[in-house]
């Protein structure tokens, strides 16, 4: 039963969230508080000394660099539609989502590994989109009056202020509390009063009944953006049959593209695995756990699991609003993708 949700959950919690968006997107003020949640948890599952920057996170930052803006000139060269152009590469350009090592962590991935990406690909967002997007849409040149810096300044202060509080808010909430337990029981166990050798070198750890409480987290998050999602496109665009379809079928390939590099990429340049990563919340406990198959599995997961919600943000923000489009499609077909990697992992096939 517990493997059937898994492997069911992500595509039957966007049904729902579709179907259901009328009474559901009006939950959508939670998803902030959910997302710290789910994130606190996820961290709680790492040492911060364990993290460390390997070979296949920057090659995997610099192919999608490379792809972000080679897609929107290569399709403003073959389409001239600047709707597709934005949207298609706003599929590649957005940041790792910081739900992936959830993911990775069911599928035998390195959570550590891919923590560690997900911070560096969040802050390279932050550093390029204010420098790139000027270049493709010129009215973010200007900036407020009352703004007496650059409007490079202005865009980077905005995206960070978006994505510091649910990204660095539960990773600093997770580290004091994992520093303050092991003073706790460090100082326990210096007291000779109170010595006990069951406290004796005792760590923090996220006790085993919690594991899986972010997976649990996640799929409920996905119902209410997919509900909000919905609510917002039906009620928000106007746009063409043929530039929905052009979005759809791109977004696919987009996302295809990225699972399938981000694998290939992590089983070449493989990472050592550092610390302890949590075997007990893997749906096949009998999954490969050589250094090539758990970086591929995690180079994966960072190139292809994208932070839609902050990309449907900066498309209606910075570019043409329709474009969000091609955010809101990937998110579909990058939870279809999961899904289909989950049902492999537990019926012991390779993903």
């Amino acid at each position: 039963m517990r493997n059937f949700f898994y492997s069911n959950s992500l595509w039957l919690s966007m049904i729902i969230g579709v179907l259901g968006y009328r009474w559901l997107y009006v939950f959508s003020p939670l998803l902030p508080y959910m997302i710290f949640l789910m994130l606190f948890f996820t961290f709680c599952k790492v040492d911060p000394k364990d993290l460390r920057l390997h070979r296949w996170h920057w090659a995997v930052l610099a192919v999608q660099l490379v792809l972000s803006v080679a897609t929107y000139y290569l399709l403003m060269a073959v389409t001239r539609d600047e709707v597709v152009a934005q949207g298609l590469m706003m599929c590649f350009i957005m940041p790792t989502a910081t739900a992936a090592p959830i993911i990775a962590g069911k599928l035998g991935g390195s959570i550590q590994n891919l923590t560690s990406f997900t911070l560096l690909s969040n802050f390279a967002t932050t550093l390029v989109v204010p420098a790139f997007f000027p270049l493709i849409n010129p009215e973010l040149s200007e900036v407020p009056a009352s703004f007496q810096f650059s409007p490079f300044l202005f865009h980077f202060s905005l995206l960070l202020s978006r994505i510091t509080p649910l990204l660095l808010g539960p990773f600093f909430a997770a580290w004091l509390l994992r520093i303050g337990f092991n003073a706790y029981y460090r100082h326990i166990d210096k007291s000779t009063y109170r010595h006990d050798e069951k406290t004796a070198n005792r760590q923090f750890s996220l006790p085993q009944s919690l594991a899986a409480v972010p997976f649990y987290l996640w799929v409920g998050t996905i119902v209410f953006l997919m509900a909000s999602l919905t609510n917002t496109l039906l009620s928000s665009f106007n746009f063409q049959l043929s530039t929905c379809l052009w979005l759809l079928l791109g977004s696919f390939f987009a996302c295809l593209i990225q699972f399938m590099v981000g694998k290939m990429i992590g089983r070449r340049l493989p990472a050592p695995n550092r610390g302890k990563d949590y075997e007990d919340v893997l749906i096949n406990p009998n999954a490969p756990r050589d250094m090539p198959s758990v970086s591929s599995i995690t180079a994966g997961q960072a190139f292809g699991q994208k932070n839609t919600t902050l990309g449907v943000w900066m498309a209606q923000t910075y570019l043409n609003p329709v474009s969000a489009l091609g955010a809101a499609a990937y998110i579909i077909w990058q939870n279809i993708f999961n899904s289909a990697q989950l049902s492999r992992a537990a019926h012991g096939k390779p993903v």
